[in-house]
């Protein structure tokens, strides 16, 4: 079977195809809206997407499921329901050739796999297909995200100018994700509200991930930055309005009264990371959540707490952004001299 218009790789660990999963597969055909729509006239796969907590998550979810959908060139509810385990294999052939990394393998197949055991519960389906498919493996000891030494996070936390709005704001939302850690969502996400005191301590209460409701104490840099910030822009009594604001109005929304685009948080690290490194490549918003962990453990903050602050609920995974144990200068590759 040729997929993608390219001769199939060596299936290695993967066994045939099932003659159902042929079925499945044989002439599928480019997604059309019908495909595209399936999701949204089955009930029980809108209620399964209704159960995820975070909106992100839904939308990567329903991407994931629609991402499978056209790969086999499922037509209708039936198709769906005689979904087997040869069937996904299949899929998980599309994605290798398609040049997949191994997350997003992972992160598509949990999301079907999420789906399945949905419509098990519910009696639409007999068996999750997805339960004994092999995940690619993938370092779970070390993180690949990249983070700044503390030397580059001062320069890039001293980059914006102090006396521009734009400046003010964006010195206060790097200070969030150096200094508390946030993610990008949930800096872009902050009411003005937000900054508050909780027991003689300036705080952010913030929605996290899987929607809780979380408050943390902050530096007092951090919330000095951003009552800077408030006071220059002039919303600071605007309780329940955006934290961090379009600075001018563009074409689509004239209001600037409106939550910054979690990407917008990505673009000004890069910015500043541009301007006081030289180089952005390798960086996003998420290399200030590594670097905040790593300079929290690095200056003797317990594991706990720093799990806690960035709401980990597996110490595991807050190890995976700790780069304390990634010394370049001590690389093998220096005493290669010849």
């Amino acid at each position: 079977m040729t997929l993608g218009g390219r001769p199939k790789r060596p299936e290695r660990h993967l066994p045939k195809a099932s003659p159902r999963a042929l079925e499945l597969t044989r002439g599928a055909a480019p997604a059309t809206s019908q495909t595209l729509d399936l999701l949204a006239a089955l009930p029980e796969e809108e209620l399964w997407l209704a159960g995820q907590k975070s909106e992100r998550t839904r939308k990567a979810y329903r991407e994931d499921v629609h991402h499978f959908i056209r790969a086999l060139g499922l037509r209708g509810r039936e198709d769906l329901r005689k979904v087997d385990r040869g069937a996904v294999l299949a899929w998980l052939r599309v994605m290798e050739t398609q040049g997949a990394k191994p997350s997003t393998i992972r992160r598509r197949l949990s999301a079907l796999s999420s789906l399945f055991t949905h419509l098990v519960q519910v009696r639409a389906a007999d068996a999750n297909p997805v339960r004994e498919v092999r995940r690619p493996n993938m370092n779970r000891k070390h993180g690949t995200t990249a983070a700044f030494s503390p030397k580059e996070a001062r320069a890039i936390l001293d980059a914006p100018a102090p006396e521009t709005l734009s400046g003010l704001r964006d010195r206060a939302i790097l200070s969030v994700g150096f200094q508390v850690g946030c993610r990008r969502a949930e800096i872009a996400s902050m009411t003005v509200g937000a900054l508050h005191v909780n027991r003689g301590y300036e705080s952010l209460r913030f929605v996290r991930k899987g929607g809780e409701v979380h408050s943390l104490a902050i530096n007092p840099n951090t919330a000095q930055r951003i009552r800077a910030y408030l006071q220059e822009a002039g919303h600071r009594d605007d309780l329940e309005g955006p934290l961090f604001r379009p600075v001018r109005p563009n074409q689509k929304a004239q209001d600037t009264r409106r939550f910054l685009d979690p990407d917008a948080i990505d673009r000004i690290l890069r910015k500043y990371a541009g301007k006081a490194l030289g180089t952005v490549r390798g960086y996003s918003a998420h290399s200030m959540r590594a670097t905040f962990i790593t300079t929290a453990l690095e200056n003797g903050a317990n594991l706990e707490d720093v799990q806690e602050a960035v709401g980990h609920a597996d110490p595991s995974t807050t190890k995976l952004y700790d780069r304390r144990g990634y010394n370049p200068e001590k690389a093998a590759s220096f005493f290669a001299n010849y």
